[in-house]
């Protein structure tokens, strides 16, 4: 893998990351978007691991 395609993919696991916390912080967060958001995540991390 390219660094600049990997650069990305970390840039955008992230702020996945970011808006996780974001999220969290909310007084009633939305559980579905969070979830959705961590599956996003774990999808980011398994490109970066396998390639």
């Amino acid at each position: 893998m390219d660094n600049a395609h990997e650069t990305a993919l970390e840039a955008k696991h992230a702020g996945l990351d970011a808006k996780i916390s974001a999220e969290l912080q909310r007084p009633s967060p939305d559980q579905i978007k969070i979830a959705d958001l961590k599956k996003q995540k774990l999808k980011i991390k398994e490109q970066l691991v396998t390639h």
